[in-house]
């Protein structure tokens, strides 16, 4: 399974690059809203030099053309750089054209096995089921992942699944159980997914029993 972190936060990036745990980086304009005021196409660049794997630049026009604009000029960033389409009819178009120019798209804000299906079919690289937010409304996010896995097997569909909406170490482990390509993460969560308590009990032993042994 791949992990990807998902912020616009230079420092974050580069704490989980001197880790080893990250293969890609997933923005938003949320995300790069946060980073305050930025000049978006030298961030996405800064980002890119220093991740070598996909880097996804999300569109905010709401029509096909626009995104198509925004989306061609993102693309000559860097060589890295995925399209990052909404999960509307206009995205599914500018996702076709842009395979069809062979740059790769990843297209968000997906909910529901329907919806994958269709990106699938349009020539997304990847689709970004929001389990977090699906979970929020009583519905169960996970059998979402497990949907969308089963389907693009039964038919052989290149796209891969991306969880987003990432809020616990547990929707991790549970999408790598189902089979997901890849998870976009929170930095906060990467921590987690490192820490337990009994790991923490065990290294005081251990140090407390090195310091009473009087080895040197």
């Amino acid at each position: 399974m791949k992990f990807f972190i998902d912020t616009a936060n230079l420092s974050e990036i580069k704490q989980a690059m001197e880790m080893g745990l990250i293969d890609g980086v997933t923005t938003n304009p949320s995300l790069m809203a946060k980073e305050g005021k930025i000049d978006f196409k030298k961030h996405i660049a800064k980002i890119c030099e220093m991740v070598p794997g996909d880097i996804s630049a999300e569109v905010t026009s709401l029509d096909s053309e626009g995104m198509l604009k925004e989306g061609r000029e993102f693309a000559k960033i860097a060589s890295n750089v995925v399209i990052k389409c909404p999960l509307t009819l206009e995205g599914l178009k500018a996702t076709r054209i842009f395979r069809e120019e062979g740059t790769k798209v990843n297209v968000t804000l997906c909910f529901s096995a329907a919806q994958a299906l269709l990106a699938a079919k349009a020539g997304a690289s990847y689709i970004s089921p929001f389990i977090g937010r699906l979970d929020d409304i009583g519905q169960n996010g996970m059998q979402l992942i497990s949907d969308i896995v089963q389907i693009y097997e039964n038919y052989d569909f290149e796209t891969q699944v991306l969880v987003a909406s990432v809020r616990s170490p547990m929707h991790i482990v549970d999408s790598a159980l189902l089979g997901a390509d890849v998870a976009t993460i929170p930095f906060k969560i990467i921590q987690q997914l490192a820490t337990h308590p009994l790991t923490d009990k065990g290294l005081d032993a251990f140090t407390a029993d090195w310091k009473k042994s009087g080895i040197k």
